[in-house]
């Protein structure tokens, strides 16, 4: 068993309750290796941003779970370390569908987990979600429940359609599970395709009367946001103009995201976004220095873009720079 509290991480009680009170939300970033890792605290020292550092299960499986929670303790040490920075961090489990797979992210050090029940019926949610947070509130770690479905594809998480969350259903879904957080669906969506929208066409704005709805019926409870990339357009540009193919990719608008933080959301999910910059990045490399096959000269011109993409994101979307 490796408490968290020893690799200098912390959980997210204190941060989304300061959150909530000061009108924005704390950056979930997701990773799946180093360059990533790196732009993530690099980005969140040079805003000041507190930060939580998100693994799917796909990506635990991709670095390895050993690998991962060394890969954690050196961020806090680099960011102490090298850095200078006292900025919290979060080491996180996005979409845990499992008990086991819980229980195994929380003795290996992650401070924060989520227990994805959404696909089972409202009963089977409550029941799996109730028995995660019992085990991981023995250890101080703090847990994220789900309402509604999110559609999309991301890793190991596949919906054709989303449902929205039921407002009706968040204060017993609370009540009897005992969650720390909850993410809900308002709109969201995962993957590089949120909207299909006809050329010139702009997204359907955030389901706000839902998310208003729930917030009078649990106020003040930490409210999570999942797929929330807004794909922005010159990386699509960029992607395509090296020999990408991500047509009518289209994410979130930044001005809805920062509607939400200024509410009780606190948690903002970004995955596709790091995955796009990266990637035009790389191919921007690839066809402009055909020659070139040094991983650092292309990995690091891309981790550099997405470290700046990052403090964007803190300073002007959702609010959390000199919030550490």
């Amino acid at each position: 068993m490796t408490d968290y509290k020893t690799l200098g991480l912390v959980n997210t009680r204190e941060l989304f309750k300061k959150a909530v009170g000061g009108g924005y939300a704390i950056p979930a970033y997701n990773f799946n290796n180093m360059e990533q890792l790196q732009a993530i605290i690099n980005g969140c020292a040079e805003s000041k941003s507190p930060v939580i550092l998100q693994v799917s299960s796909g990506a635990r499986k991709y670095a390895n779970q050993t690998m991962l929670r060394y890969m954690a303790q050196g961020a806090v040490a680099m960011a102490r370390q090298d850095l200078k920075s006292d900025i919290p961090i979060v080491l996180h489990l996005d979409h845990g569908d499992t008990y086991e797979l819980c229980v195994s992210c929380i003795e290996s050090g992650f401070s924060s987990v989520m227990i994805d029940g959404s696909s089972h019926t409202y009963d089977d949610n409550v029941a799996l979600t109730k028995k995660v947070v019992e085990y991981a509130h023995k250890y101080d770690v703090t847990v994220e429940g789900e309402l509604g479905v999110l559609s999309g594809i991301e890793d190991d998480v596949k919906a054709e359609k989303s449902n929205y969350t039921k407002p009706g259903e968040v204060e017993d879904f609370v009540k009897k599970t005992g969650v720390d957080s909850l993410a809900i669906s308002i709109g969201t969506s995962h993957g590089a395709y949120k909207f299909k929208l006809a050329p010139g066409e702009l997204p359907p704005p955030l389901r706000f009367d839902i998310l208003e709805d729930i917030e009078k019926r649990i106020p003040g409870f930490p409210i999570v946001l999942h797929g929330s990339s807004s794909v922005p357009a010159e990386f699509v540009e960029m992607c395509n103009k090296y020999g990408g193919k991500l047509d009518n990719a289209v994410g979130v608008p930044e001005d809805q995201l920062r509607k939400a933080a200024k509410s009780a959301v606190c948690k903002i999910n970004i995955d596709t976004d790091g995955r796009l910059v990266m990637t035009a990045k790389i191919r921007q490399v690839f066809v402009e220095k055909p020659s070139e096959f040094d991983p650092r000269k292309y990995l690091g011109p891309a981790r550099d873009a997405l470290k700046d993409l990052i403090a964007h994101k803190n300073r002007e979307v959702l609010g959390s720079a000199d919030k550490a």
